[in-house]
């Protein structure tokens, strides 16, 4: 089998990073996974095998074989040489070769259309529409009639299970529904290439798992060629017939993936943790309920009767599926939201704080840090900004820029890079980079609790294990404590002294992590199992 996509000594360059690919190929059908930490330049590379404008190599060439049109121009995959052209129906395709780069832009940008793409946590959809008409424009775009658009619509919508969402609109949508819907308009385009950046990088494992399945049919037994980044390694290892691990910028090996992962998770630190004495209770809940009204579906108990006690120096896990109630839950116990009922009480000092009193929580709202699940940095301020200025700190230049490397440092961060991004914005980081300074956005105001809400849902696991040790450092040091949502079990039993499973608005369970386990249904256990892998 020939290739379809040729790299050729190709560098990219930005301030403080330089991507190196010497050599690489990708054989038409095959499916490249990229393995990596945060800041390795997977995103990067994927964006210039794109063609995206702001991508150019500084040196080097990306090269794609394909099926051209002599009449309409249309590309098609290689092995199709020789067949009629799908799109005009006139000519008979003849093989050539795009240098992506080499060609003039307007050329290069017509061609990126044959060239599916999933980005990290965007979601690019028509939001006044359906999902269902979603999915039928970008169908009829690729050229179907519209009774197989129609066909067509109704496999694709059902190959990641969302018939029960049809006619809602896009901005209706939860995160990973919204996310099925762009794979899907994606695969609706026919491409030669698809390229997966994270596809499923914040999303909970149930949804991941659908995601990989319509991966593996819509694309990989589909024969369509694939470039995949992901922080799961045994995703990258299951779907992928070939793996390149980049570190800094640079290849440290291509190879089988079995092997490949093998070697990259070696390097996966141990995470010990030290038996630490906790104190009285500095948080008490009590028949805490949160109930909304739906048109669709009544009343919705995203809370149900929740009670529970943290002690102070206490690191506690709430685990469950998504849409368990954990979210809510965790902004009810930082003030954020109110609850319909039950009581909820902080402790400051000696003075025990009614969270459900606006004028009381107040006082304590300041002790405590929260990192949201879609957490968001300012754009426009740089990461020392982000962790200075625009949260209310307010120091000396030079003892600024200490405090913000070392809390860096604690989040994962070398010193060297932690030091190197303080003048950089958010856009300029990685996806996993931008989670690590909100976590470090909530850790630098040293609160006495701090609530994270799926803290690890971005990261490597060679990170996951840093941030796992800065979290039980932090707690030592500092006399910190932790209320910890996560999707992740193996997270959970790393960091967490005790657990509660919640299920359909209740705790389920509550003790520790390992028991917590066994308390799993089939369905859940396979999930949280599957991430805690990761």
């Amino acid at each position: 089998m020939s290739w379809i996509i040729r790299v050729e000594d190709l560098v990219k360059e930005f301030e403080g990073f330089r991507l190196e690919i010497p050599e690489l190929e990708v054989r038409d059908g095959d499916v490249l996974g990229i393995l990596g930490e945060s800041g390795a330049g997977k995103s990067v590379f994927i964006h210039t095998l794109k063609g995206l404008d702001d991508y150019r190599p500084d040196e080097g060439r990306v090269l794609y074989r394909v099926a051209r049109c002599p009449e309409c121009g249309w590309a098609e995959r290689p092995a199709m040489v020789g067949e009629k052209c799908p799109k005009c129906g006139d000519g008979e395709l003849e093989e050539d070769v795009v240098d992506l780069w080499g060609v003039p832009d307007r050329e290069r940008r017509r061609f990126r259309k044959r060239i599916a793409i999933m980005f990290q946590r965007t979601f690019a959809l028509y939001e006044e529409q359906t999902v269902l008409e979603n999915v039928m424009e970008a169908l009829l775009d690729a050229g179907y009639s519209e009774s197989e658009a129609a066909e067509r619509a109704v496999e694709l919508i059902e190959m990641v299970e969302l018939e029960h969402r049809v006619t809602h609109l896009a901005r209706d949508l939860s995160g990973g529904e919204k996310q099925r819907v762009v794979l899907i308009r994606q695969l609706a385009k026919r491409p030669i290439v698809f390229l997966a950046d994270e596809p499923t990088g914040t999303l909970d494992p149930e949804t991941a798992e659908i995601v990989h399945r319509a991966l593996r049919e819509g694309v990989k037994e589909a024969g369509i060629t694939m470039v995949i980044t992901s922080h799961w390694p045994e995703v990258i290892e299951d779907i992928s017939d070939r793996v390149l691990w980049l570190e800094n910028g640079e290849v440290v090996e291509v190879g089988e993936p079995e092997e490949v992962v093998r070697k990259y998770l070696e390097r996966v630190e141990e995470v010990e943790k030290e038996e630490v004495e906790v104190g009285e209770d500095i948080v008490r809940a009590k028949d805490v309920k949160k109930y909304y009204y739906s048109i669709e579906r009544g009343v919705v108990k995203a809370v149900d009767g929740v009670s529970l006690t943290v002690r102070e120096g206490e690191i506690y896990g709430i685990v469950g599926k998504s849409g368990a109630g954990k979210t809510t839950l965790a902004k009810i116990l930082a003030g954020v939201l109110e609850p319909t009922e039950g009581e909820v009480y902080v402790r400051i000092g000696d003075d025990w704080v009614d969270m459900t009193d606006k004028r009381e929580r107040g006082r304590a709202k300041r002790y405590i840090g929260m990192l949201h699940q879609q957490y968001t940095l300012y754009p426009h301020r740089t990461v020392l900004e982000n962790l200075t200025k625009a949260i209310g700190i307010e120091l000396p230049d030079e003892l600024a820029k200490m405090k913000a490397v070392h809390v860096l440092k604690a989040v994962g961060f070398d010193e060297e890079r932690a030091v190197e991004i303080l003048d950089r914005y958010p856009d300029q980081l990685s996806e996993g980079e931008r989670h690590r300074v909100a976590l470090a956005q909530v850790l630098i105001r040293e609160p006495r609790i701090l609530i994270l809400d799926e803290p690890t849902g971005t990261m490597d696991p060679v990170t996951m294990r840093r941030v796992a040790k800065s979290i039980l450092n932090a707690r030592k040091e500092m006399n910190q404590t932790f209320i910890i949502v996560s999707h992740d079990m193996d997270f959970v039993e790393m960091v967490c002294d005790r657990a509660s499973l919640m299920r359909d608005g209740k705790f389920v369970k509550t003790g520790d992590p390992k028991e917590i386990v066994t308390e799993l249904t089939p369905e859940e256990r396979e999930e949280m199992v599957r991430e805690g892998e990761s």
